[in-house]
């Protein structure tokens, strides 16, 4: 930690006390992060959140007297801060990130050393990111009020693809993005950074509120009109010409940019194959994953856009590809629909 830095104050709420030991033995073990207290339910939670202010809390979800989801819906309009859910696999963890959470890590095994030992770097790396992000509240967490454009073409061009790039916060914004879309709209490729299983999940809690067909991508699927596809979490996505069509390739693979699935994968592979035929899309993120491809599509001729940092909860990859040259536009959130449609 270079000198004068002060070190990441985090909160650990956990009705398991072996739990929140061996969370603080692990994140502790790196000198940048200090944890400042410790709370077995929300209602513990509130009263050290006043008291120590710290400036990432990691939270469960299953815990008596409240459940996480609710605590982060009370908690965001009051004193918003980054929240890691750390919790076993769920479908609820989509809830608590729809309520205002920024990131989520797995819980382990406690009795494997080894998926404690893969634990704990990736929940230092997401405190470490979470504590750069801005956090903003806007009520109740809840389908976000963006009006789809009505005044389409009738018609695309069967070739045109949309491929848009994620991580943390994108989980929020690619459900707001979508909804502000329309299922006239060419095929879309997502990737966004997240683990397995729950790639399957956000996709199928996409499927049953869109007026799209979302699923997780499958290797050799089309790429149809009216139909999201999302990276598997632990694979990378490749966009393939197949005669007058597109399929997606998908595989698993070393790390690119340090992710599995990697934007710059999908996007270089757009690039390559659909060229001027495509759009791509940049959103929230840490670290700078999809900035050179998103370059390598606007040299083939795609139009690019990037998340302005307004509403970006990490201006991470956004930044990185607007300076790289990449995006032609930074563009808010909310009109991100609106200037999609503009340049079909």
């Amino acid at each position: 930690m270079a000198a004068g830095q002060r070190p990441i104050s985090v909160l650990i709420v956990d009705d398991s006390m072996v739990y929140r030991e061996v969370i603080e033995r692990g994140i502790t073990s790196d000198p940048q992060i200090v944890v400042v207290a410790s709370a077995g339910d929300p209602f513990d939670a509130r009263d050290k959140l006043l008291r120590y202010r710290p400036d990432v809390m990691l939270c469960d979800i299953e815990m008596p007297r409240m459940n996480g989801i609710a605590f982060i819906r009370r908690l965001m309009p009051q004193y918003a801060l980054p929240v890691i859910v750390v919790s076993s696999i769920s479908d609820a963890v989509l809830d608590a990130l729809h309520a205002g959470a920024v990131e989520f890590v797995l819980k382990p095994d406690i009795r494997s050393v080894q998926a404690v030992a893969r634990f704990v770097p990736e929940l230092i790396r997401k405190i470490k990111m979470a504590s750069l992000s801005t956090v903003r509240h806007d009520g109740p967490s809840a389908p976000k009020a963006v009006q789809p454009v009505a005044a389409i073409q009738s018609s695309y061009s069967k070739e045109q693809i949309v491929a848009i790039g994620a991580s943390t916060g994108g989980i929020e914004a690619i459900d707001t993005l979508l909804r502000s879309l329309t299922p006239q709209m060419p095929g879309i490729v997502i990737v966004q950074h997240i683990p397995p299983t729950f790639s399957r999940m956000f996709a199928e809690r996409l499927d049953a509120s869109l007026p799209f067909a979302v699923r997780e991508a499958r290797d050799g699927d089309l790429v149809e009109r009216g139909q999201v596809l999302i990276a598997a979490g632990d694979a990378h996505m490749e966009l393939v010409k197949s005669g007058a069509r597109f399929k997606v390739r998908c595989y698993s693979g070393p790390k690119v940019n340090g992710h599995c699935p990697s934007v710059d994968v999908l996007f270089q592979s757009v690039a390559q194959q659909a060229g001027a035929a495509s759009i791509g899309v940049l959103l929230t993120g840490m670290g700078y994953d999809g900035a050179r491809g998103l370059l390598a599509m606007r040299r083939r001729g795609a139009r690019t856009l990037a998340q302005d940092e307004a509403s970006s909860v990490i201006y991470g990859m956004p930044k990185a590809a607007y300076e790289l040259g990449a995006a032609e536009q930074q563009v808010p959130l909310q009109q991100m629909g609106q200037t999609i449609l503009s340049m079909l």
